[in-house]
């Protein structure tokens, strides 16, 4: 039976195989470690420490700016630090994923465009992260007024918890005296007045702009539209929140050009004028941080909201459905229209939009949940147009892919759509379902949706994972790219891609065939370098349509610039990376694995049909794990680890379903479903153990490894403890 990846995973086993669960407070008094890094930011030059931080509430935030769901955190905490302002401090640490994140200047630029209002160490070596025994983006650990760790968790959505939390231990140190009330250590920078600010996509809006040839601009730093003239830089007009010393002003409000309000909009897409008469409004915005969809009348600038009702989407109740099949545990998700008021359906943080002219529909890019959405303006239809909503890369049908924070979209001419994965540094593609791609709906609109849209094929150009990354021209195989967000199509069925964190436009040039017959096969190049994070790329043809200019959104420099199409491209090879992070030293033979997972207060596990938990797991490579891999209920599994393979990367993707209910009571009809997912890439070592072979022990022996214990002292592992959810 097919399973909507937005639903609870169960199956017919039985309920007491349900998970362990976590108190919501640390079970024993550890100290926390100190604060090392590189360089604080948002303290006015001040180097914190612990000592400094005494007598307040501590929330380490670890997080990497290129993840959505540490964005995600980043909002979710801002209510909570407003509402304890005089007894907590947030403390970004600032963990990189990508090597470009380790840049300073980058992580400045970050802290500013993403309004980070805490302060920030910088821990490029990742000293702390490794520290306070940090595996996945986000982390948060709390730290008591005395300076010992009250908790310690993964992923979103954990305010209500910690909400609870910081409560407990405010009347619990104001009672000991423990408790320092006052102004925290946060000292904000000055404001610097921009006509951009860190703008994030860009369309070319023709004849149908203020006047010929203009370009309308996600002003994103702003949180507002822009329309500037072809010399890029004269504005013409503005959309959205007004600017007073170089801060927009946010929020969610229709209206005119004067009152409407975005928050951080990022994609544009010019709707054909046929459908943009029929509808009202010409452009469609992906207003990420509000998590909807907004549409933008050309005529007068109006705004208007399309669908999102502005929750982060986790999971849709009324779909809820699971692969019980034993026989057949692959996940998909429905690709039917969700048959809801798009306004009162939620989604997640889209990135891009794009019209597709083979599917005749709006094409969303729903980073938040690492999907593809289709939207159809004329009839209000929503439907998940790709991707289960697991993160990674996974190419197939549409209801099994997996994508990895989608951000950039283009349509070639024969309808293939390309996306940018940017988590996966890979370019994807997805093929329509030949000439029947779209099937018609009883209006006579043509809908993305339906038996013929599972004939589509989602591929992978470019791109290994969610950790391989580097800068690399040459054979598509082996070539890399590092967090691209931009994509666009030229005439001759290259892909140009803004490679955002190697400062780069880059062109994939698929197999064919020369001028003088030769068999070429799929290559990437190299077009231009040395910008500072392009987010976009838009192709300017000339008179007979052949491309005479792109124009790039370069985000960090805050302006957009035009580059020629040069007639031969660069060729580059700076070398293929691997995300550097401390590795696990783990056991040959069989590890344990068990994920924690407690429901939060107000909810209960919904075993209505079974085990409500799921472990998906994997390996880099494959032949690391000899048993334990695949996917099955529960939140414990043994796995068997490989004595002849040296080191790898263990993928591990957790989830657990709640509903509303009380415990000890059913759950009631119609209540509110709630998904919880957290995934793992956790690099190991792996050191003789139970099932090691003599050459394996002989190796070790060679490498330092002695009596099962590391060079460095360590014990390998050989039980694996993670939580899914945390405190609650």
């Amino acid at each position: 039976m097919s399973t909507s990846a937005d639903q609870p995973v169960t199956t017919a086993a039985p309920v007491d195989a349900a998970p362990a669960v976590v108190t919501p407070r640390a079970t024993s008094r550890v100290r926390a470690s100190e604060l090392v890094g590189r360089n604080w930011l948002n303290t006015g030059g001040t180097a914190l420490d612990l000592e400094s931080l005494r007598g307040k509430i501590v929330i380490l935030d670890f997080w990497s700016f290129c993840c959505i769901n540490c964005l995600h955190v980043l909002d979710e905490l801002r209510p909570l630090e407003a509402e304890f302002d005089d007894v907590l401090v947030t403390v970004g640490v600032h963990s990189p994923k990508f090597d470009h994140e380790a840049d300073p200047d980058a992580l400045a630029a970050a802290v500013e465009r993403y309004d980070v209002q805490h302060p920030v160490l910088d821990d490029p070596t990742l000293t702390t992260w490794q520290a306070y025994s940090a595996r996945a983006w986000p982390t948060l650990v709390v730290v008591d007024p005395e300076g010992y760790i009250a908790a310690h968790l993964s992923g979103e959505g954990h305010v209500a918890g910690l909400t609870s939390l910081v409560n407990e231990l405010v009347a619990e140190h104001e009672a000991k005296g423990t408790l320092h009330r006052g102004n925290g250590p946060y000292v904000p920078p000055e404001p610097v007045a921009r006509d951009l600010k860190f703008p994030g996509k860009a369309i070319a809006l023709g004849a149908r702009g203020s006047q010929p040839g203009t370009f309308m601009v996600a002003d994103t730093g702003h949180h507002r539209l822009v329309e500037v003239a072809g010399d890029l830089t004269t504005v013409v007009r503005t959309i959205g929140g007004a600017v007073f010393e170089g801060v927009g002003a946010k929020g969610i409000d229709d209206g005119g050009p004067e009152t409407a309000r975005f928050n951080e909009p990022q994609g544009l897409a010019l709707l054909p004028e046929g459908v943009a008469t029929a509808v009202g409004y010409d452009v469609v915005v992906a207003d990420t941080v509000n998590h909807r969809l907004r549409g933008v009348s050309l005529a007068d600038g109006s705004v208007r909201t399309l669908a999102g009702n502005g929750v982060q989407r986790l999971i849709d109740p009324e779909r809820a459905r699971v692969a019980a099949d034993p026989e057949d545990p692959e996940e998909t998700v429905s690709l039917e229209p969700f048959g809801t008021d798009p306004l009162q359906t939620s989604l997640s943080s889209p990135w891009d939009v794009l019209w597709s002219t083979a599917e005749d529909t709006l094409i969303v890019a729903m980073a938040g949940t690492h999907q593809i959405f289709s939207f159809d303006p004329r009839t209000g239809d929503l439907a998940v147009y790709a991707g289960t909503g697991l993160e990674g890369l996974e190419d197939g049908a549409p209801d099994v892919a997996w994508f990895a924070q989608t951000s950039g979209l283009a349509e070639s001419a024969d309808g293939t759509l390309w996306l940018a994965d940017s988590e996966s540094s890979a370019l994807r593609s997805i093929t329509p379902g030949g000439t029947s791609a779209s099937s018609s709906s009883a209006d006579g609109t043509d809908s993305a949706t339906g038996a013929d849209a599972r004939e589509r094929q989602v591929s992978s150009a470019v791109g290994t994972g969610l950790f391989d990354f580097g800068f690399r021209d040459g054979a598509a195989a082996q070539a890399r790219f590092q967090h691209p967000l931009g994509v666009a199509a030229l005439p001759d069925g290259s892909v140009l891609v803004a490679d955002t964190y190697n400062g780069a436009i880059r062109r994939y040039a698929p197999a064919g065939v020369a001028a003088d017959g030769r068999a070429t096969e799929a290559e990437v190049s190299t077009v231009a370098r040395g910008l500072k994070e392009p987010s976009d790329i838009l192709v300017e043809p000339d008179a007979e349509g052949n491309p005479a200019s792109i124009v790039v959104v370069e985000t960090n420099a805050h302006q957009l610039v035009r580059l020629s199409v040069p007639d031969e491209y660069l060729q580059v090879d700076e070398g293929a990376l691997q995300t550097q992070r401390p590795r696990t030293a783990i056991a040959a033979g069989d590890v344990e694995l068990a994920v924690a997972f407690k429901a939060p207060s107000g909810q209960k596990l919904d075993d209505r049909w079974g085990d409500p938990t799921q472990l998906k797991i994997s390996s880099s490579p494959e032949n690391l794990l000899l048993g334990g891999e695949g996917t099955s209920t529960g939140l414990h599994r043994t796995l068997r680890i490989n004595p002849d393979v040296a080191e790898g990367v263990l993928h591990i993707t957790a989830r657990a379903a709640s509903c509303d209910g009380e415990k000890g009571q059913p759950i009631p009809d119609h209540a509110a479903c709630h998904l919880y997912q957290q995934d793992w890439g956790i690099p190991v070592t792996v050191h003789a153990g139970t099932g090691a072979t003599d050459s394996t022990r002989q190796a070790e022996t060679d490498a330092g490894t002695v009596n099962g214990t590391t060079a460095s002292g360590l014990v390998p592992e050989t039980r694996l403890d993670l939580d899914l959810r945390g405190i609650h």
